[in-house]
């Protein structure tokens, strides 16, 4: 990428994605510009869900706080700005569950693909702005919708957009000091069906009012009385470990998500509903199985995801395919689920060898896999 005459060198993370896919978008490219002629004013520089690190490498003189919920976007980040020759002690980063620093002079803001979390960063905005805070954001304009800027006018104050630019668009938003602050409605609680437990979902976190089809689909046929460590694989709410904890007593659990929120949901989600259980549990923050010792694990529980931020890819799954067979011991399971229309059974049988449908239905196929 190449801004002012300078060269940037900034990749995607993890790797091994549709190459044609850039770590930068035209959003990120327009806020670039206007600040370059409108520099943000002296002060702490906050910037929201930088995907890849592109507006942190930029603005790096100013060391800025990047706020983010994706482990993947803060690692991104990390080896942007080294690959980059940046001073490691310029780069911070926080997750978005953390204290925001009080009267921030500029707040960049990189629209999410979930609302909620939006909705959630707003709310802790609202209570760190003052009305000298610039504030932007930016999205490609087909992701700008009058929910968008509703939220920034409930929670901050008076906004309006931009032209388009390459298909993306600005947000400008200002502090109203007499609106009154507001809480957002994160997290929310709901009843799991057929159990006495209350979920508990952080915004950021899929499925937040109840079980979403593909996870009661799986609950039905989740396997019991296993011995050794299972994983639950993009553990969201956690509520596929959780069961497991149940129907598995003599197991060991291991929830990992990339996500800050989903992680915060299952630990706290196990705390809630079965406190005698935590202490067989670990809670793991990470790029898949990464870290994960080689043959450490007996069976590994997989919902995978097809979208990395707004962009459709399989490589997470494929990933985790691959990290699941490493992780395994011989004769380790791997139970996946996914839309049928996905083909992960052909992509089973290149990596295991041996695969077999648990059960199918219209729109899903839960499938078991199993190392030589």
């Amino acid at each position: 990428m190449e801004l002012a005459g300078q060269p940037w060198r900034l990749e995607r993370y993890p790797p091994g994605g549709d190459p044609s896919l850039q770590a930068w978008e035209a959003a990120d490219e327009y806020l670039m510009q206007v600040l370059a002629q409108t520099p943000p004013p002296p002060g702490p520089l906050l910037i929201f869900n930088d995907g890849f690190g592109a507006l942190g490498c930029w603005l790096h003189a100013r060391a800025p706080l990047s706020i983010s919920d994706s482990f993947l976007a803060q690692e991104a980040a990390r080896r942007n700005w080294q690959a980059n020759g940046l001073a490691p002690e310029q780069l911070q980063q926080q997750d978005s569950l953390a204290p925001l620093p009080a009267a921030p002079a500029c707040v960049l803001i990189k629209i999410p693909k979930t609302l909620a979390l939006l909705e959630h960063q707003l709310a802790a905005l609202r209570t760190v702005v003052t009305p000298q805070t610039r504030i932007l954001a930016a999205a490609k304009a087909r992701d700008i919708h009058s929910s968008t800027l509703a939220l920034f006018e409930r929670y901050l104050g008076p906004t309006h957009t931009s032209l388009a630019w390459k298909k993306a668009r600005l947000i400008h938003c200002e502090l109203d000091p007499a609106l009154a602050p507001q809480a957002a409605p994160y997290p929310t609680v709901w009843p799991l069906e057929e159990t006495d437990y209350r979920i508990l979902n952080h915004a950021n976190v899929f499925s937040r009012g109840s079980l979403d089809i593909g996870a009661r689909f799986f609950l039905a046929h989740l396997p019991g009385n296993r011995l050794g460590t299972i994983a639950d694989l993009g553990c969201g709410n956690g509520v596929l470990g959780l069961m497991a904890l149940a129907r598995n007593p003599e197991a060991e659990l291991l929830f990992v998500d990339e996500s800050h929120m989903a992680l915060a949901s299952a630990r706290e989600n196990v705390t809630a509903n079965r406190p005698q259980d935590l202490a067989r549990c670990q809670f793991r923050l990470g790029n898949c199985l990464a870290g994960v010792a080689p043959g450490s694990l007996a069976t590994v529980l997989c919902n995978p995801p097809f979208h990395q931020q707004q962009a459709i890819t399989d490589h997470i799954a494929e990933q985790m395919i691959r990290d699941a067979h490493r992780s395994l011991a011989k004769g380790g399971e791997l139970w996946l689920i996914g839309n049928r229309h996905l083909g992960y059974h052909h992509r089973l049988k290149r990596q295991f060898g041996q695969v077999e449908t648990v059960a199918s239905q219209p729109k899903f196929v839960l499938l078991r896999a199993i190392k030589p």
